[in-house]
């Protein structure tokens, strides 16, 4: 295969801005994204620092997003297209346990138990935060439970009804107050505890 070549025979070179951004350095970005901010929080996050952990210069971050602000908005807006499929356990107790076992799990995680304590602050000073981590975070488990509320009203566990932000109250709260306000260690058996706490206020 030969290089195509102008007219006076040199090779040809392709246009500027004609470039692939490679994916394997838009990843590094990313992830340094989510370790500058677990590290020195939004405020003091530079674009300069995400790329000298992402081992990239400057310019790889600017090609991709304009400031620290799009970066983070599209990097938290990227998790609501994850999805989160609804726990079908065939009872209400079951599901709201499942629910409790994969956000204790991702409540836990060390970059994530300071990066969203981080940017609901900044969603007070920045609108469009506010807005991506709705539609990133609370919107998503709404419809999660939504379904999970559904579910047992049909099966009897619930009377119709039903309020689903009554229940995302009572079963994620304590959990997110004690794991990432209050940061401790839960007890044996807290998450059965918890279950069980959150199903007698919802069917009392």
């Amino acid at each position: 295969m030969t290089t195509p070549s102008g007219p006076s025979g040199t090779p040809r070179r392709a246009p500027a801005g004609a470039a692939v951004l490679r994916e394997d350095v838009t990843e590094a970005i990313r992830a340094a994204v989510f370790e500058e901010l677990a590290a020195v929080g939004f405020a003091r996050m530079s674009i300069e620092g995400i790329a000298r952990r992402a081992g990239v210069g400057k310019t790889a971050v600017y090609r991709r997003w304009k400031s620290k602000l799009s970066l983070v908005l599209d990097l938290v807006g990227a998790v609501a297209l994850q999805g989160l499929p609804a726990p079908a356990t065939g009872s209400l107790h079951g599901d709201v346990r499942a629910l409790l076992e994969v956000a204790s799990h991702a409540l836990r995680h060390p970059v994530a138990s300071q990066v969203i304590p981080d940017l609901l602050v900044e969603a007070a000073r920045h609108p469009e935060i506010a807005d991506t981590l709705k539609a990133a975070l609370l919107d998503p488990q709404q419809g999660v439970v939504a379904q999970v509320v559904r579910a047992a009203v049909e099966r009897g566990d619930l009377p119709a009804g039903a309020d689903p932000d009554r229940a995302l109250d009572l079963v994620v709260g304590p959990l997110y107050w004690r794991l990432v306000v209050v940061r401790t260690e839960p007890p044996q058996g807290y998450l059965d505890d918890l279950a069980r706490s959150a199903v007698a206020a919802l069917t009392a």
